[in-house]
């Protein structure tokens, strides 16, 4: 399996690209990010969608990649837990965007001039400048508000968020899920035809 298969669903959101490393896999949940190995995996492939990323940074990490780990998966969790509350409905909370303000504290930005767009970077050790991106991130879905669009796949068996900005969209992803349910519902009509 190569590493863009193994991370589905890659949103162009750093966050929502880390909530959903954690999938249902033939009825089983699975944790893409068991391991240091996995997070280093999942940032190789993040690594390509983002154009600030350079080998000093990629140095920093592997240097410091058991605090990266661990502050990645904390970060998850914060993430799923508030992401899903949204998804349900729920207002975006004071105090979780005080918490994004926080991350990006430990590692303030300073800009560089790439590609003619003006780009964030951040200044610090390697696991704040990680969580600071991803809260950056998170805070800009706010700011464009686009979290207020955020949605959970209409497959029950399915954990996978996304942004939903047409407001029709059901499935996290029609080669997924969607395709699944079209198939149950022909076979389903197809068994009660006979």
């Amino acid at each position: 399996m190569s590493e863009t298969n193994k991370f589905p669903l890659i949103s162009g959101n750093l966050s929502l690209d880390l909530v959903n490393t954690e999938l249902v896999s033939r009825g089983q949940r699975q944790d893409l990010l068991l391991s240091e190995r996995d997070v280093l995996d999942w940032l190789a492939v993040i690594k390509g969608k983002n154009s600030y990323w350079d080998n000093q940074l990629s140095l920093k990490i592997n240097e410091r990649i058991q605090q990266v780990f661990v502050g990645i998966l904390e970060m998850r969790t914060i993430l799923r837990r508030q992401f899903e509350l949204i998804a349900d409905g729920n207002p975006i909370p004071d105090d979780f965007i005080a918490f994004l303000e926080k991350k990006i504290d430990k590692a303030p930005f300073t800009y560089k001039l790439m590609d003619q767009k003006l780009v964030p970077i951040p200044v610090g050790k390697a696991e704040d400048i990680l969580l600071s991106y991803i809260a950056f991130d998170v805070l800009t879905l706010i700011e464009e508000n686009k979290l207020t669009s955020l949605k959970q796949c209409s497959n029950n068996d399915c954990v996978l968020l996304f942004i939903d900005e047409s407001g029709r969209r059901k499935w996290c992803s029609m080669k997924i899920c969607g395709n699944r349910k079209k198939v149950a519902r022909f076979q389903q009509r197809k068994s009660d035809d006979e």
